[in-house]
Order: C-alpha cells, then structure tokens, then sequence
C-alpha cells in the first residue's frame, strides 16, 4: 500500500486574478509562487490552497475544489483505481513529478501527485 497524505487543494477558475486575488487580498493568504496565468499557489497552514486555470485543471469544472494526495506508488494506485472503474488521466510534469487526475464514476475528483526522487 502506498503512504498518502493530503498537500494541497486546488480550485478551477476562469479568472485566475480574480480568485487569486481572493486569497491573498480577503483571506491574506501568502503567496508562494505563481506560473503566470496557469497556476497560483497559496499557503494555507499545513497545506497549500491553489488556484488552477482550466488547461492546467485538467478539464475539472470551474469552481470546482481537487483534494490532491501526495503518494509513493502512483502507478500502482493509477492501476487500482482504473480496475475499479475510475476514469483517470495521467501526467508526467518533468521535474515536478507525475500526477494523475482520477475522477469516480459517482462524480468526485481527486489528485494524485507522485514527487520526484530526492
């Protein structure tokens, strides 16, 4: 079995500065980095708060909240959750590792983010 632990969570948005702008202005977020218009991300105590354009989303609905779970066997989960009927999609970033986004047939979405060796 894997280890999981919960990173991050990451919102859909259209309007990246917009929703941005929520978190850093109204709730005083600290930014801790931002790719242009594709990816914000904001620390939220233990765990980041992230705003994701729609290409970056991964076609998840705007508005819409993706738990993201860090993981040590990604393939290994992507083959479980596929066996049991998930749709999932895969992704390699390069050097900020692999992720897959795994949506069930009830709906729910959820990430998985596998980091490169150390």
């Amino acid at each position: 079995m894997s280890n999981v632990r919960i990173r991050q969570v990451f919102v859909s948005a259209t309007d990246l500065d917009e929703v941005s702008g929520v978190f850093a202005d109204v709730l005083g977020l600290e930014l801790q980095f931002r790719d242009g218009d594709r990816w914000a991300q904001f620390r939220a105590g233990d765990i980041s708060l992230a705003v994701a354009s729609p290409d970056e989303a991964g076609g998840v609905e705007g508005g819409r909240a993706v738990p993201v779970f860090e993981v040590t066997d990604l393939d290994g989960l992507v083959e479980r959750f596929t066996t049991a009927g998930a749709m999932v999609t895969p992704r390699d970033m390069g050097a900020h590792g692999r992720t897959a986004l795994v949506t069930l047939r009830s709906g729910l979405t959820i990430s998985l983010l596998e980091l490169p060796p150390h």
